[in-house]
């Protein structure tokens, strides 16, 4: 193993979750509430922003997202891969669960609540755009936050490291065939090019320009490197959140006007974070792996890469839509959700390592 490999494997297993990371739901409340009384009452800066666009794109939450995305992808070590054949069974739970499971589940709950259950309670001119933000949101694994939580259950940080680079591979290549296939079955138009352009924008050149960053940063040595990741953590949570005001001086009188929509929509969510982890746990146990690799194999395996899902979103349908508040549900409870499952995953290491299910591999 290389001795960046190594840092990189000891930054994340040291580093404790930051002030911003710990009480993240508690930053997102409070930019709902100075996102609506902004865009109440001062609406046309918002107004303004909203139209520098270039190419469907908007060009002022282009940016915020980078700020907020390449600092976490410089973390992303992809010499890392080798480590992959090490631990097949828990690399196989996380990608199944990540890409066979996790999306085509939230189309399915997305269909069962947003267009069935729920229907009579959600304005009808949305329903089509809630869906598409449900599935955006889950069809990418997290790639950013999830370092916080294997350190928070004791996953082993080799592990989460390849997951991750991993998923990253991955996602350049199957994020807008599978988006593009489950908006299609939910019979919602397919803006191929828009999906396209964001998957450039949002997920290959941010980790190309991480990647850069990052051998820039290791080649001056480890000190450097982590003084360099606790200065920008802030800034990439600043900017989540100033796009979070941004999207709520849109989306303010809509949910002035209809409060239940949220909570509705954090229904499937849940549904499908709570599945999914649980499913990656349970599998990784009858597997005979580790405690440590289970633990951050579920929890990889039920996050979301909810900064990927809010800029597509924002593309595909812009500011004012359902997509774009759908996603933003998923930042609303991702933290006070992830670390429920943390806490599960811990509290039962004993039940797991116990050996209780019948010819379970020690």
């Amino acid at each position: 193993m290389s001795i960046q490999c190594e840092t990189t494997a000891k930054v994340i297993s040291a580093a404790p979750m930051s002030f911003f990371e710990r009480y993240l739901t508690a930053w997102v409340l409070l930019c709902i509430g100075i996102g609506i009384v902004l865009g109440r009452f001062l609406p046309g800066p918002f107004q303004l922003l909203g139209r520098m666009e270039l190419a469907r794109v908007n060009v002022p939450v282009g940016m915020l997202i980078w700020v907020m995305i390449i600092p976490m992808l410089v973390k992303v070590d992809f010499k890392t891969l080798p480590e992959v054949r090490r631990h097949l069974r828990g690399i196989g739970v996380t990608l199944g669960v990540n890409w066979l499971v996790k999306p085509f589940l939230m189309a399915f709950l997305a269909w069962l609540f947003v267009r069935n259950l729920f229907v009579s309670m959600l304005p009808a001119e949305q329903i089509d755009a809630y869906v598409a933000g449900l599935i955006l949101l889950a069809a990418a694994p997290c790639t950013a936050m999830v370092f916080v939580w294997s350190r928070l259950c004791g996953g082993d940080p080799l592990f989460t490291l390849s997951q991750v680079a991993l998923n990253d591979t991955i996602m350049i290549f199957a994020f807008a065939p599978i988006v593009g296939l489950l908006l299609g079955i939910s019979a919602i138009a397919v803006p191929w090019a828009t999906l396209t352009v964001s998957v450039g924008l949002y997920i290959v050149l941010p980790l190309l320009l991480a990647q850069l960053w990052r051998k820039v940063l290791l080649a001056k040595g480890k000190a450097h490197f982590d003084a360099a990741m606790e200065k920008a953590g802030p800034w990439s949570i600043a900017a989540l959140l100033i796009t979070l005001v941004l999207l709520f001086a849109f989306q303010g009188r809509a949910i002035i006007d209809q409060p239940l929509v949220m909570a509705l929509l954090a229904v499937p969510i849940l549904i499908q974070v709570f599945f999914s982890s649980t499913l990656a746990y349970l599998l990784n146990r009858l597997l005979g792996e580790r405690h440590d690799i289970a633990s951050p194999s579920a929890l990889i395996g039920a996050s979301n890469f909810f900064e990927l899902a809010v800029a597509t979103a924002i593309s595909l349908f812009g500011f004012e839509s359902g997509a774009a508040l759908a996603t933003v549900v998923g930042v609303l409870i991702e933290v006070p959700v992830m670390l429920l499952v943390v806490e599960v995953v811990n509290a039962s290491r004993s039940w797991y390592e116990g050996g209780l299910l019948v010819g379970i591999r020690r």
